[in-house]
């Protein structure tokens, strides 16, 4: 087989495997009233007499707190699963190279993560009937969102590749995301700054440029900066990396 015809071949077996499950129902449809309810009744969407998706406390602004739970949630089973299960052995009697598994089962749960965010289309809606927002910071927006996401899920898929029990795998995957975004926030940093020696503020700031929060947010606004896009996919290549090395090493 061809490598795309093998890549396909594993998306499938994965993609659907989700939704053989009530796992991506239940995930999709806490995922999308979180979305909802953090926006209108947390962040007094209707309230606030303002158009617009982006901005402090706005709709897009919940979706990292979202993720720090949901896309672990998602992602802990691509490889945990495998090796719990003892399929990992049969995987690597099949045709297919690591990299092809890597990326089938990595594009299926970024699937369903599309597919979630796909979901909260009223929210576009919803703000387009009381207002004529602009496009550009809803499609950046989604974009930033997306980015988000895909980086959480590469660096679980790292994880699982790791462990066979999910549940560690969720708890040391939600630990990374929720240090990633934390040093995004200047609160944060400039408690940092305060705490530690003199000698250290630079790589406490350069800890906080590799945070997700400090690309995230430009994005979220409507600028979409092409070194944040680098960023949140050169996150996912190296997390992907990482997982295809321990499925290599667990294979030979």
């Amino acid at each position: 087989m061809s490598p795309t015809k093998n890549i396909i071949a594993v998306f499938k077996r994965e993609f659907f495997s989700y939704f053989n499950s009530p796992l991506a129902y239940i995930i999709l449809f806490i995922f999308v009233i979180a979305a909802m309810g953090f926006t209108f009744i947390v962040g007094g969407f209707l309230s606030s007499n303002n158009a617009t998706l982006s901005g402090q406390g706005s709709f897009f602004m919940w979706h990292p707190w979202i993720y720090l739970v949901l896309v672990p949630a998602v992602g802990m089973k691509l490889w945990s699963e495998e090796q719990r299960l003892g399929t990992m052995e049969l995987l690597a009697t099949m045709p297919i190279s690591p990299w092809h598994a890597v990326l089938g089962k990595y594009f299926a749960a970024a699937t369903v993560w599309a597919i979630g965010l796909a979901l909260t289309f009223p929210i576009i809606l919803t703000v387009s009937y009381l207002g004529e927002p602009d496009p550009g910071p809803i499609i950046s927006g989604y974009v930033a969102s997306y980015l988000y996401a895909l980086a959480c899920l590469a660096i679980t898929s790292a994880v699982s590749a790791f462990t066979r029990s999910q549940v560690i795998c969720f708890i040391i995957s939600v630990a990374i995301c929720l240090l990633l975004f934390l040093f995004g926030f200047q609160q944060v940093v400039d408690f940092l700054l305060k705490v530690t020696p003199a000698g250290l503020d630079g790589v406490v700031r350069f800890i906080a440029e590799l945070c997700f929060m400090t690309h995230f947010y430009e994005m979220s606004k409507g600028l979409l900066v092409f070194d944040d896009v680098l960023y949140f996919l050169s996150v996912v290549g190296v997390c992907l990396g990482i997982t295809h090395y321990a499925i290599q090493a667990k294979r030979a």
